[in-house]
């Protein structure tokens, strides 16, 4: 299934809507303003939380978290010693991790698991600057939760 973030640069609050590959508004982005971290809920159409992003306050290394019913699920940072390329880690809660590895400032990477690609998030089908798509490649894939690892990834890098 793919999606499309419609990011919107320097809006007031960063609120957007992520759509399925049909057009339908499938998440929204809400930017909580005035928090003394940066603060995004994931929404579903009806407005239900399906996952909340914060960045980290204090960390030795830039660092956002994904939580789910109060629970952290992910934690998103670069990885040490990547030798070649830039490449992000997601920790799971469960000490597992997704590797997340290609051209991260020109929005063309992967998340991976074990080796085997989860998701490709890519600009290359749009013209528009502010636009990417969130590609989730396994039917029993944790769709919101990939799609707030591309955001996460987006916003470090963005702010790097």
């Amino acid at each position: 299934m793919k999606y499309v973030v419609h990011e919107k640069m320097f809006a007031i609050g960063d609120d957007y809507w992520i759509e399925d590959e049909e057009g339908r508004r499938a998440f929204y982005v809400d930017g909580k303003v005035l928090r003394v971290r940066e603060t995004l809920e994931l929404q579903d159409p009806d407005g239900a939380v399906v996952a909340v992003i914060h960045r980290k306050l204090v960390s030795v290394r830039d660092a956002m978290t994904i939580e789910r019913g109060g629970d952290v699920l992910v934690t998103v940072r670069k990885k040490r010693l990547a030798l070649l390329h830039d490449v992000y880690r997601a920790e799971l809660a469960s000490g597992e991790e997704l590797e997340i590895r290609g051209d991260l400032i020109g929005k063309e990477f992967d998340i991976e698991y074990d080796g085997e690609r989860l998701a490709r998030i890519s600009r290359r089908w749009f013209s528009v600057r502010d636009a990417y798509a969130v590609d989730i490649e396994r039917p029993d894939a944790d769709a919101a939760m990939l799609i707030a690892v591309a955001v996460c990834v987006d916003r470090l890098v963005t702010k790097e």
